[in-house]
């Protein structure tokens, strides 16, 4: 049996790197005494796979990553017994049980993730016809940074939405395996097009959700693709 586990990463936790969260959820499964599968071999290790690592020094509500199950437990004593076991900065949203077909994982299928870009000063304000100015542009060309080189790329087909959120910039935006685009990337890019000057404006960075997309096209939460598990 596979499940799939939401969870909150707030406060000073957002500063802690993928590895290390990786890390932390494994002591936290054992003293939540969730009974995860371990793979063969002389060195066993727990199954278990994140769907899209979160940068450090963002925060999310919307983490996810898989695991194996050796037996049943209910989603409501997982939930409980894993948020029993967090420290502050950390929280379990949901449990629920997943298709066992490796095409079904979170790292497979998620396509999308919102954003909010959260000014730190008050003063910085956006317009809704400043961000529809932006996205009107055919082509938006960055240099991206790859594993040997860099390389310049068009981001505008990765652009899924913006607006304003009060005086916050929310971005719907690419990410997988395919294409996944740092929503730090965008703002650079729209500060550059607004002609404003990087040191004048910085932003924390806060991730709403990941999205898988449904043969029809609709996206939808990672964690609304699986069924809770009864008790």
């Amino acid at each position: 049996m596979k499940a799939r586990i939401k969870f909150r990463k707030y406060g000073v936790m957002k500063y802690i790197g993928h590895l290390d969260v990786m890390r932390y959820f494994q002591k936290a499964m054992r003293r939540a005494e969730i009974p995860i599968a371990f793979t063969q071999g002389f060195s066993p290790h727990m199954i278990m796979s994140f769907a899209n690592p979160l940068g450090v020094g963002l925060t999310s509500d919307g983490e996810y990553f898989d695991i194996e199950l050796k037996e049943p437990i209910s989603s409501e004593d997982a939930v409980r017994q894993l948020n029993e076991a967090m420290v502050d900065g950390m929280e379990v949203v949901s449990f629920v049980q997943i298709p066992d077909e490796k095409k079904a994982t979170g790292m497979a299928i998620i396509e999308a993730a919102d954003y909010l870009a959260i000014p730190k000063k008050e003063d910085i304000l956006f317009s809704n016809e400043d961000l529809a100015s932006f996205l009107s542009q055919a082509e938006i060309l960055v240099l991206k940074q790859t594993k040997k080189s860099e390389k310049e790329v068009n981001i505008r087909p990765w652009i899924h939405k913006m607006e304003m959120r009060g005086n916050d910039i929310f971005m719907q935006v690419s990410a997988g395996s395919a294409a996944n685009l740092k929503p730090e990337l965008v703002i650079k890019s729209l500060l550059h097009f607004l002609c404003k000057k990087e040191t004048e404006t910085d932003f924390y960075y806060h991730r709403i959700e990941n999205y898988a997309r449904l043969e029809d096209g609709k996206l939808i939460p990672l964690d609304e693709l699986g069924t809770k598990i009864e008790g």
